[in-house]
């Protein structure tokens, strides 16, 4: 959701009347690999958020962490609520400074010959308006970044 402020169109705010944002890729790495690549946090710090002290993929665990955008500060808030190590994890997701809460899905689904990733938002309390972060497309192009680049990027690496 915060992630690209620097492509920001303005638009409409992420509603609960909007269908979810979904964001598919295909990987060829072990699925084991990918799962690892979310759930470690000092390998979610090399392609992720940088500044995540702490992550657990265990249903109840909570963190949070600061990301700031020109003048304003996201307090990111995560809980998970569901976790199935190597197939799925959500989110619980929203910040403090901010009304707004969303659900996140990452699944993994592994086809032998390839994993494929999905990452499903949606948004369960509306986003405010005059905030340019939370517009549908900014998450969009915030969650293609992560996953087409960034998380590519880094498993490419991984992998030699």
């Amino acid at each position: 959701m915060v992630f690209a402020q620097r492509h920001c169109l303005h638009s409409q705010s992420m509603k609960t009347s909007d269908t979810p944002i979904v964001v598919e890729q295909v990987f060829h790495n072990p699925v084991k690999d990918i799962w690892k690549a979310w759930t470690k946090v000092d390998q979610m710090k090399q392609w992720f958020f940088d500044n995540i002290d702490a992550f657990k993929p265990e249903v109840g665990f909570e963190t949070q962490f600061v990301v700031g955008s020109d003048h304003r500060k996201f307090t990111h808030l995560w809980k998970i609520t569901e976790a199935t190590p190597y197939q799925s994890i959500t989110y619980n997701w929203k910040y403090a400074e901010y009304p707004g809460d969303s659900s996140v899905t990452f699944e993994l689904v592994d086809k032998k010959e390839f994993v494929n990733l999905r990452v499903s938002m949606g948004i369960t309390e509306d986003f405010p308006q005059n905030v340019p972060e939370f517009t549908r497309e900014s998450c969009i192009q915030g969650w293609d970044y992560f996953i087409r680049n960034s998380l590519k990027g880094f498993l490419s690496t991984q992998s030699k």
